[in-house]
């Protein structure tokens, strides 16, 4: 009330003020001056404020480490550090000194911040949670207030609802844990991450509220060494990408509530989905379900899975549709990575279509084998020989090349650098970063060739397969690794 009262008051005076011939610019540029002194000054403490309040006693969705598939040993092993907070007791008497930080790392996806909200319900402990960013401000001082904020809001939450464990969940915290020095411009990171460390050294074994932090990253090469350390964050969990086995159990978890067709096998869904992270899974699950729904289905067949593997991949299939002559070429391309796929591993190809999808005009698909984290140089001959094959194709059909092989390319100089970088070489062993690069760019470019050869050499003698697999794929647009072979078994018979 009394706001809105002075600012009728002084709008009158200047009235007055301006009918009467005086000049009022000076006291315009004074209440400007006081106006946007008023505005900073509130504005930093609304920043304040509203972080104490998006901090305060969360509503947490009680999960638990059941309901996580796919990471047992990363399960297993967070367990042991969360067992010397669930057993405060012997620890103390073995005089074991309480782990203070785990910091769970891995690519995007992979379930960390569901396995800290699972270590809440674990421990029955009080769960504050808040993202790297949130401790990023342009105000000088609001970061370090904010770390010293969310410990002592861990601790009030705590007593109030009368626990004795706290933890406090810091997601993407390479954002505020970022080696320091390197912002010479700004000391205000550097300022943020010394609060952390400060408060995270103030942790003691006979505090009334025990604090745990627990830490997400999938950069922890960017995070200072003096965060990592013992005694700041004791453990580091890797949350890695679900294997075969994993990818099954997180399978299962996201389908539990959908209505499954008997043709579906979750067996072979999980051995096509190599590479895939816990949340690459559920959208997949979820994919599938839509693509029956857009049938008027009341169940999800197979076909919906093998479809959303597409969609996960690639992207949504688009409008967009390439003239009959750049149809054919695709056709003719995707035939010749088909074609090389069969010969280096018979039985590979998934699919292969001439539909837009994502940013390819085509693709081909092939069935992953199991999964493999150790390649021989076979192997990698053999993929770099597959994607060179959709540009071979091309010129042995047109004469030329064209700018749909890039991304081939790409990944072609990439596989043959890892080969120089393994040994797998004329070179032997060296160093990739050392050799000069004339010579590395003679050497790649030996592998390069060495495979198109064999490429040519190859789809020469199947140069009549391409044109009556073109032929086939224009007129049903997809057609599976089941009928591309039964086309190759065929032309080969003849």
């Amino acid at each position: 009330m009394l706001k809105e009262i002075s600012l009728g008051l002084g709008a009158a005076l200047l009235v007055f003020g301006l009918a009467v011939g005086y000049d009022i610019t000076p006291f315009i540029l004074l209440l400007a001056f006081g106006g946007s002194l008023y505005y900073l000054v509130n504005a930093k403490g609304m920043v304040k404020s509203s972080f104490g309040k998006g901090t305060g006693i969360p509503k947490r969705q009680e999960i638990s480490f059941e309901e996580i598939g796919g990471q047992d040993s990363a399960i297993k092993e967070l367990k042991e550090a969360l067992d010397f907070i669930k057993n405060h007791n012997e620890i103390r008497e073995l005089g074991i000194r309480p782990l203070k930080g785990i910091i769970m790392t891995g690519p995007p996806g992979t379930g960390k911040t569901l396995m800290a909200r699972a270590a809440a319900s674990y421990t029955d402990a009080v769960f504050v949670s808040a993202s790297g960013s949130d401790f990023v401000e342009m105000y000088a001082g609001v970061g370090a207030q904010r770390v010293r904020k969310i410990f002592q809001t861990a601790r009030e939450s705590a007593i109030k609802q009368k626990k004795k464990t706290a933890i406090i969940f810091i997601d993407e915290i390479e954002v505020l844990a970022t080696k320091r020095g390197q912002n010479s411009s700004h000391m205000e990171y550097d300022q943020t991450l010394n609060a952390l460390l400060v408060e995270m050294d103030g942790i003691k074994v006979d505090d009334n509220v025990r604090l745990l932090i627990m830490a997400a990253t999938n950069r922890v090469d960017m995070m200072d060494p003096a965060l990592l350390r013992p005694g700041r964050f004791d453990r580091q969990v890797k949350v890695d990408l679900p294997d075969k086995k994993g990818r099954l159990e997180i399978l299962k978890l996201h389908t539990r509530n959908k209505p499954l067709s008997k043709s579906v096998d979750l067996v072979q869904v999980s051995k096509e989905t190599f590479g895939f992270s816990g949340a690459h899974l559920e959208s997949l699950a979820n994919e599938a379900a839509i693509l029956a729904m857009r049938e008027e289905l009341k169940e999800i067949e197979h076909r919906h899975f093998h479809e959303a593997v597409d969609k996960v991949i690639m992207g949504e299939k688009l409008d967009r549709r390439p003239n009959p002559e750049e149809l054919k070429r695709v056709a003719i391309h995707e035939t010749g990575h088909a074609l090389l796929s069969e010969l280096a591993r018979p039985g590979s190809v998934s699919a292969l279509t001439v539909t837009s999808r994502g940013g390819a005009l085509g693709y081909m698909r092939q069935n992953p084998e199991d999964d493999t984290y150790l390649y021989t140089q076979e192997y990698l001959e053999n993929q770099i020989a597959v994607m060179l094959a959709g540009a071979v194709a091309e010129e042995v059909v047109y004469g030329n090349r064209s700018t749909g092989a890039s991304n081939d390319y790409e990944k072609a100089l990439h596989t043959a650098k890892t080969m120089i970088k393994a040994g797998m070489s004329r070179l032997g062993v060296v160093s990739l970063d050392d050799l000069p690069g004339d010579l590395k760019h003679t050497v790649v470019s030996e592998i390069l060739r060495e495979q198109e050869q064999r490429v040519l050499d190859y789809i020469m003698s199947h140069r009549e397969f391409l044109s009556a697999t073109m032929d086939v794929l224009l007129e049903k647009e997809k057609i599976s690794g089941e009928e591309f072979r039964r086309l190759l078994q065929t032309q080969n018979a003849a």
